[in-house]
């Protein structure tokens, strides 16, 4: 029988912004209102070219897709981080971190594409 290591890695460990609890309010307040901003005005984005048909050209499109878009990719990781803020939780499970990282991943790119799309016009 062979000897070594059988551990397997189930849960990373998340290094915080600071480790004094009197800061983790602030830490939280400031990401909360960063979060809740971007949120809010990719939203008036988006229903701007929505409500005005003036604005119905390939720009404002892309312009409402790209807020979208900006959304989604914010709302990938500010609402976990947010939650292990209030939690004080330290740990992310392996498959959580790969999902994560793959809608973060495929946000960026989309990003990217819709940039260089917008490019053209």
């Amino acid at each position: 029988m062979e000897s070594g290591n059988n551990t397997r890695v189930s849960e990373f460990l998340l290094r915080g912004f600071s480790e004094d609890p009197e800061m983790q309010p602030l830490i939280f307040g400031l990401f909360l209102s960063m979060y809740l901003v971007t949120v809010l005005g990719n939203l008036l984005i988006i229903l701007a070219t929505i409500s005005d048909s003036h604005l119905h050209t390939p720009m404002y499109f892309f312009l409402s897709n790209l807020s979208f878009v900006d959304i989604c990719f914010t709302s990938t990781t500010i609402p976990r981080m947010l939650v292990n803020i209030q939690t004080q939780r330290k740990t992310i499970t392996y498959t959580s971190c790969i999902t994560q990282m793959c809608f973060f991943f495929i946000f960026v790119e989309l990003d990217n594409f819709l940039l260089a799309v917008m490019t053209g016009f």
